[in-house]
């Protein structure tokens, strides 16, 4: 069935290279199967089929029909036990005779007879063209070399059928060379890369976060793989385990992705566009059997990787080790374990900032007792008379905030201060750190020197594009659209972009409003509780009203910044995705983050003065609460952070539960009586759920980045709840992709993408964002300089920071208002002296700030020594295994394959 050397060669290229080429030549009207190891003919099967199943679909052989006949489970293999599954095709079609069923009712009236006859005329044209591309696909991948079988399971309704497709050992070599793999040349110790360990290891302190995780994946020295130096390689002999599961995987994939199924001058290419276009209804790799332990106890070292992965490292027990981030990559691929590295290197460095914080916190706690402003506010009496907050409200004494007063002091007080300097240390250098622990993966991983291919259309581009032209890379050519109207559309969206965060400005001020209209209500109750706590329950409520907003708004425009992404017609998936991430991430910055903005600048500095207040709508523009803007700040965080994360992790745990229930529904009918029967590892991966990628983890995180360090200086306690987030999204996520989801093909990354240069983004507006909230928000300032003029205590800065209602004020005579203005309203001058102090506050912060970041960065190397020492090393070895006249490797293949003691988990953090 296979063929060898240049006639494997030459069938490639007819099928991938040839612009014209369309499988008429070919002499096979279907596929081959292996069955009990022998290959029989496929014209032989097809005319079976077409006897056995009644012309339900002709042009396919039946090989195995799950309601006639149970099959042994062999797991990952074809029915001849030894030729392993590497891709599974899937495909459903119902049944000729409920088909012609429909036909005959639908036809018994006269009236309206020829609607539905030329319905069912397109139905049956669409299904022929369907068909007809399946089978030109499936003869084109036998071309390429690749190993097919068939199952079927089937009622009588419906058929589900089953292509399991597989890579030979000479098809594996080709596609390794072109595909660049990597291939072993030395083996070496597993190094221990966790930072934490080997600190607690020098101290001599006993590690409860390590644990020995059987089966670790050996690490080599390697270089790209060359079928010409095949004996320089260790393991070259073992045709059964040379190539990982993962890279066969790809090798499959890849062929998939490049084999015509129609008229390649029309792009009609690849399993991706099938999928899209229904012709199948999955494409996927198998996990390694189930996840589940087995009943009867085996060694760890028995289990597969799959199980491994569950056991060690998706169980909730679990949460507080470290990440076993070898066998992710070895199962899942370099793009998944960068994300589950990052995200375990970000949850440990929260640990440090976690701590700091809830000290601050803690410290404020303690000296609340020592405050002298709220001291003087409890003591006033009636002392201090303010002035009506609306102008149905009556004058109130400033006693009746004593409490929150008090609590107000738990978030501006100078440790806050202290801790968003800390903070905005703590976020550059993370991301410094993360850039060597990045280098040090994508090495360790043999992904340094990974650069992506050129791409290949995107299926949806490639089926809308109304022109063919000469790709100027490969000469190929390939659908294209013009650039002209790429960027007229993407100007076109950009207003669309606008439009909507328009719309959230709008739902700001809805809220804003609905704050009023909720205090006034509470004001206007007479209770002296609600009247006290009218502002705290307006903010907190509406809160509540903005998050729910918030989610709103984020469902609705991911949505339509997908159909917009989509209408701007992006060749490759990588601009696609880019395009996509730029679109959501800035409407969900302002989405999220509006309304904490709004609260942290803007909020009390248009209120005016008594005679002279400001107003929008015909109300009053909100003031600060009692307690200041900072408690507000700090309420509003964690209600959008904290509750946001709750709902985001209930959708995690549940709609993926739902989403398989559905699909395990559908299949248990299908099955019917023999649904108990032993089930088969394609039927099974065929319940799970599809894999959605990366995006929404990233996203959610990269926020929650921007919460902790945006707004730090107001809510000192941010780290914390990020960091017991992050123990619960670690598990869930690990457990998404180990059970609940199908296993995704397996990708190539060496780092995370345009994420990074997101957060390197927000790491900076964190430093401005709590300059200027320190400056112009917290009380830290006025009272420095208050302490400064006046002495070094704070008596009498209460009445000091209280100004008297102008004398034209008759409704309230001689009442106070917060501000530094004189009995005309006008500024006064300690205003604009204190107005001096912020500007210079603000620049000497940002100044010294960026300065000893660009000092951390220059002090840090991006890629670590040692590592500079292994990448000469391997590119020593590299060349001593590809030079043409070398003798023998420098190490011989015995000593190199000795593999290294089963090493702990690799580096969560």
């Amino acid at each position: 069935m296979l063929r060898k050397g240049s006639e494997l060669l030459k069938g490639d290229r007819e099928v991938l290279l040839n612009l014209d080429y369309e499988a008429e030549a070919q002499t096979t009207d279907g596929y081959g199967s292996l069955q009990n190891g022998s290959y029989i003919p496929p014209r032989c099967l097809a005319a079976a089929a077409v006897d056995d199943m009644g012309g339900d679909d002709p042009m396919y052989s039946h090989c195995n029909t799950r309601s006639n006949q149970s099959v042994p489970q062999l797991g990952n293999y074809f029915r001849d036990g030894r030729t392993r599954i590497d891709f599974v095709l899937v495909w459903e079609v119902r049944s000729q005779r409920k088909r012609r069923g429909k036909g005959k009712s639908q036809g018994t009236t006269e009236e309206g007879e020829a609607a539905p006859k030329e319905e069912n005329s397109r139905s049956e044209r669409r299904k022929a063209q369907l068909a007809q591309w399946r089978e030109k696909f499936v003869q084109n991948l036998e071309s390429a070399g690749l190993l097919m079988e068939k199952e079927e399971t089937a009622n009588e309704k419906k058929t589900i059928h089953f292509l399991k497709l597989s890579a030979p050992w000479d098809v594996l070599l080709y596609y390794a060379e072109e595909l660049c793999l990597r291939a072993p040349l030395q083996a070496q110790p597993n190094l221990d890369l966790n930072t934490s360990a080997q600190v607690l290891k020098r101290l001599c302190i006993p590690n409860v976060m390590m644990e020995s995780v059987p089966n670790r994946p050996l690490d080599y020295y390697t270089c790209a793989f060359r079928k010409s130096k095949m004996n320089r390689f260790l393991g070259c002999n073992d045709h059964e385990s040379y190539f990982t599961n993962t890279q066969r995987h790809r090798v499959v994939y890849e062929i998939l992705a490049r084999t015509v199924y129609g008229k390649r001058k029309r792009a009609e290419v690849g399993v991706d566009r099938l999928v899209n276009e229904g012709v199948y209804k999955a494409a996927f790799p198998l996990h390694e059997g189930p996840f589940q332990l087995p009943k009867n106890e085996i060694r760890p070292d028995e289990l597969n990787q799959r199980q491994i992965l569950y056991h060690y490292w998706a169980r909730w027990g679990k949460w507080y080790k470290y990440q076993p981030l070898d066998h992710i990559r070895e199962y899942f691929g370099e793009k998944i374990a960068l994300y589950f590295a990052w995200l375990g290197f970000y949850t440990a460095w929260l640990l440090p900032a976690a701590v700091v914080g809830t000290l601050v916190f803690v410290s404020g706690v303690m000296s609340m007792g020592t405050n002298a402003p709220a001291k003087d506010i409890c003591d006033s009496g009636g002392s201090y008379l303010m002035c009506p907050l609306c102008n149905t409200c009556k004058a109130w004494n400033m006693s009746d905030i004593c409490t929150m007063a008090k609590l107000g002091y738990l978030f501006d007080h100078p440790g806050t201060v202290l801790f968003s300097v800390f903070m905005s240390f703590w976020a550059v250098t993370f991301l410094e750190y993360w850039k060597r622990k990045m280098a040090t993966l994508a090495h360790h991983w043999d992904c340094m020197d990974f650069h992506e291919e050129e791409e290949r259309p995107r299926p949806e581009f490639a089926a809308m594009a109304p022109t063919m032209e000469q790709n100027p890379v490969t000469g190929v050519k390939e659908p294209y659209f013009p650039e002209n109207t790429r960027l007229s559309r993407m100007f076109t969206g950009s207003m669309v972009i606008i439009m909507m965060l328009c719309v959230v400005m709008i739902f700001l001020v809805t809220v804003v409003m609905c704050r009023g209209i909720i205090s006034l209500m509470m004001f206007r109750t007479g209770s002296p509780v609600l009247r006290t706590e009218a502002g705290t329950i307006a903010n907190i409520s509406g809160s509540i009203v903005n998050l729910g907003l918030i989610l709103l708004m984020g469902q609705v425009y991911t949505a339509l910044a997908e159909q917009l992404t989509k209408w701007e017609m992006h060749r490759t998936q990588t601009q696609y995705d880019n395009a996509f991430i730029f679109k959501v991430f800035i409407f969900q910055f302002v989405n999220f983050y509006s309304s904490p903005f709004y609260v942290a600048f803007f909020k009390g500095r248009f209120v005016g003065y008594p005679s002279n207040y400001g107003t929008l709508f015909g109300m009053r523009n909100e003031d600060c609460g009692p307690g200041g803007c900072l408690i507000e700040l700090a309420e509003q965080l964690f209600i959008i952070m904290v509750g946001k994360q709750l709902i985001n992790n209930i959708q995690e745990f549940i709609i993926p539960k739902v989403k398989a229930w559905k699909q395990k529904r559908t299949l248990a009918k299908v099955l019917g009586k023999n649904a108990s029967h032993d089930p088969r590892r394609w039927e099974e991966d065929y319940k799970l759920v599809e894999c959605e990628g990366l995006f929404e983890e990233y996203l959610e995180m990269v926020l929650q980045f921007g919460f902790i360090t945006i707004f730090v200086a107001a809510f000192p306690l941010a780290p914390l709840f990020a960091l017991l987030n992050n123990w619960v999204e670690i598990r869930l996520d690990a457990h998404k992709f180990a059970c609940e989801y199908r296993r995704p093909v397996a990708e190539r990354a060496q780092n995370i993408g345009v994420w990074f240069n997101i957060l390197e983004a927000l790491s900076h507006l964190s430093v401005i964002a709590n300059a200027f909230l320190i400056a112009f928000t917290s009380d830290f300032l006025p009272r420095l300089l208050y302490q400064f003029k006046f002495g070094n205590d704070l008596s009498g800065y209460v009445n000091f920071t209280l100004a008297y209602a102008p004398l034209n004020y008759t409704e309230n005579p001689m009442c106070r208002y917060k501000a530094y203005r004189d009995d005309d309203g006008n500024f006064s001058l300690f205003f604009w002296e204190l107005l001096a102090v912020r500007l210079g506050f603000i620049i000497a912060f940002e100044h010294v700030v960026f300065f000893v970041l660009r000092a951390i960065d220059w002090i840090v190397p991006d890629v670590p020594g040692s590592l500079e020492l292994k990448i000469k090393r391997e590119r020593y070895l590299a060349k001593q295994a590809l030079a043409e006249n070398q003798e023998a490797l420098l190490v011989s293949r015995g000593r190199g394959a000795a593999p290294a003691s089963p090493g702990t988990s690799s580096p969560g953090q």
